[in-house]
């Protein structure tokens, strides 16, 4: 049909529509006349085609207006791709309100917040609505905390409670966030459940199904496919009340009138977003829960600074377990330095290069059959290497690249020194520095940790869990778990012992959040040890007086988090103020930051050279920088945030529209800043 033979439509004829173009001077909307054929189905939140520029373009109806300011000639949508209203109000502000925190634009975070449409499961039939039954919940389990049963009434009331809880040691805590979850569901409210991977999602739709029920709970996640992840995503969206639990971007689930918005572990590397803008899950999750008013909880063993700081504002409250409690529950933890190695006189000690204190609590454990866990830093069997002589990292003559071992020496060549860039063995190789052919280890890996192991318990199970091979439990009985961090399973009645090895390794990066991730992955790995009065017991390998260390020994997550706040007040980084970093060439920065007219409060850092590991964002995503970058901090205090990121998103919307085409990255307080 032809511009000149359509006709509006009679009521609100006119449609503002939010095109998803990436360029940012382009982040606003449109308006479009809706054609008398559209003028049902074309209603705010539902995807369409308009033609822009003389092309066909995607974009969302924001809203159906009667009037248009714009003096020219108005275009015709193009068409109604479908009338799923799947941009809902509450996601649109939400939307709108990450992309100023985060200097970027709407069509970014659409991308994340909504999945691209599956046209064959949008047409399936959306069945009953379940009816979800109100489950008994039994919950002594929170009078182990102070103000426990307080929130759960709370919540029981339909008020919107906000709170940092420090799930105790050997706590089920995947049922507790069931617990939670069907409260607020009994109430006629929905739940999102945000974790960090695979494993704890299973692990927390399971809690909740068995509460609650299977069909009130929907799993999301990005490994489910594309048919299947939309199915379930509509179905949040379709239904009145659910519980929704997922990994990062279920933060942005569709579920109405939401209740309660709940982050486990949020000090995760994962919830950091890999795509532009690069938004942080838990900031999303804070800024939603202010949108829409629902209870919000930060849960984990251990705390961050981030939560810390919204205790200490006043903006969350504790829910925390009395002292005494915690330390009925928690394992017995021993601290010994890499120094005291030299005082184990056990053979089999000095072959699984254990302190005879770690050694005789894995053997102590055995004997009462019971498993052992034993955390190391790294997977691979030698994934580090350095001159046996001058002690220089070892290089690949190719590359440049760090040399690792990636298996036992054999006499055929296997296990050879490999590059960890280009993957080709170097089998002469020679120091650059001295010229020594000798290697030593810098880091011993997961399955040589297994081997030494395996010597030193001869007929002993070893288990290894990590990289691609990650295990959820182990069965009951003696054996041996060797896992990297983060992928340690669980154990039926928790652990006799876990040994904490190389905690150097951890604790020596040159990361702002070394520390706080240290004691959150030692944490992890404690708490599936069964508490002291039952002999459960924690060796871990690092000096005893170093501040991480005692709070483990504590078990004081929340005066390390404290500490943390502290120093990065001191020196004034997040979540202390805000921090912006610029990557791009000299120029490119150069360029951006004239355009932004900073104001007098913006402290300028560097610019300094941007690591070739920092060229791409953390965590992996679809933007790599090229070389000679350079990065630049823009740093201010944390109540001109906003409008920081308001100038820095102007910068970049004038660049757009000057078709610059050098490349250039812009991230609000990133994870990773040096």
């Amino acid at each position: 049909m032809s511009g000149a033979a359509r006709t509006a439509a009679e009521v609100h004829p006119i449609a503002r529509v939010l095109p998803l173009l990436p360029l940012a001077h382009l982040d606003r909307e449109f308006d479009y006349l809706v054609p008398a054929e559209f003028a049902d189905s074309a209603q705010p939140g539902v995807r369409v085609r308009i033609r822009f520029a003389g092309r066909l373009v995607d974009g969302y109806v924001v809203e159906r207006v009667e009037s248009s300011d714009h003096t020219g000639k108005l275009g015709w949508l193009d068409r109604v791709v479908s009338s799923e209203r799947v941009l809902t109000p509450e996601i649109s502000a939400l939307v709108t309100a990450v992309a100023a925190r985060y200097a970027g634009t709407r069509a970014d975070v659409l991308r994340l917040a909504v999945p691209p449409r599956h046209a064959k499961v949008e047409g399936e039939p959306s069945g009953d609505m379940p009816v979800v039954v109100a489950p008994t919940i039994d919950s002594s389990a929170w009078s182990s905390y102070i103000h426990g049963e307080a929130f759960l009434d709370a919540l029981r009331a339909s008020r919107s409670p906000r709170a940092v809880w420090q799930a105790l040691p050997g706590e089920d805590w995947a049922h507790r966030i069931a617990e939670l979850a069907c409260v607020t569901v009994a109430n006629g409210r929905s739940v999102v459940v945000v974790v960090p991977d695979q494993r704890d999602l299973d692990r927390v739709a399971s809690a909740c199904e068995a509460v609650a029920g299977s069909d009130a709970v929907i799993a999301l996640s990005a490994g489910l496919g594309p048919a299947k992840r939309y199915r379930r995503w509509l179905a949040a969206l379709r239904r009145d009340v659910s519980i929704v639990v997922g990994t990062r971007s279920a933060v942005f689930a569709p579920a109405r009138n939401l209740g309660l918005l709940l982050m486990w572990d949020d000090g995760d590397d994962g919830y950091a977003e890999p795509r532009s803008p690069y938004p942080h899950a838990r900031e999303v999750a804070l800024l939603r829960a202010h949108e829409c008013g629902c209870a919000v909880v930060l849960a984990g063993h251990a705390r961050t600074a981030e939560a810390e700081a919204l205790v200490d504002s006043g903006w969350a409250h504790d829910l925390l377990a009395p002292r005494e409690v915690v330390r009925a529950r928690q394992p017995h933890v021993v601290a010994l330095a890499d120094s005291d190695h030299a005082l184990a006189r056990d053979p089999g000690a000095r072959a699984a290069r254990l302190p005879a204190i770690a050694f005789d609590a894995a053997r102590t454990a055995l004997a009462a059959n019971l498993a052992v866990l034993v955390q190391v830093p790294r997977g691979g069997y030698v994934p580090s290497l350095a001159c046996g002589k001058c002690r220089n990292p070892a290089r690949c003559r190719r590359c440049n690249g760090p040399l690792s071992l990636p298996s036992a020496p054999g006499a055929d060549g296997a296990g050879s020194p490999t590059c960890s860039w280009c993957g080709v063995a170097d089998t002469n190789h020679r120091c650059t520095v001295c010229g020594s052919r000798t290697l030593r280890a810098v880091v011993i890996g997961a399955h040589r940790t297994a081997e030494e192991l395996g010597r030193a318990f001869p007929g002993v199970p070893v288990h290894t869990s990590g990289g691609a091979s990650v295990l959820d439990s182990v069965a009951s009985g003696p054996r041996l778990v060797i896992s990297t961090v983060g992928a340690e399973p669980t154990a039926p009645g928790g652990f006799g012992a876990a040994l904490l090895l190389d905690g150097w390794a951890l604790l020596g990066r040159a990361d702002l959040r070394a520390a706080e991730e240290t004691l959150r992955r030692w944490m992890t790995a404690a708490a599936l040890v069964r508490p002291g009065t039952e002999n459960g017991r924690v060796v871990v390998v690092a000096e005893s007086e170093i501040p991480t260390v005692q709070a483990l020994v504590r078990w004081d997550p929340v005066g390390h988090a404290r500490s943390q706040l502290e120093e990065r007040i001191e020196v004034r980084f997040p979540p202390a103020v805000h921090v912006a970093a610029i990557d791009g060439t000299t120029a490119s920065i150069t360029a951006l930051v004239e355009a932004a007219g900073l104001s007098d409060e913006v402290e300028i850092l560097g610019p300094v050279d941007l690591p070739d590991g920092q060229r791409a964002p953390a965590g992996g995503g679809e933007e790599v920088l090229p070389g000679d970058v350079q990065r630049l901090l823009l740093r201010v205090p944390r109540n001109a945030g906003g409008a920081l990121a308001r100038s820095l998103a102007d910068a970049q919307a004038a660049r757009s529209a000057r078709k610059s085409t050098s490349s250039i990255r812009v991230q609000i307080d990133p994870i990773r800043i040096g």
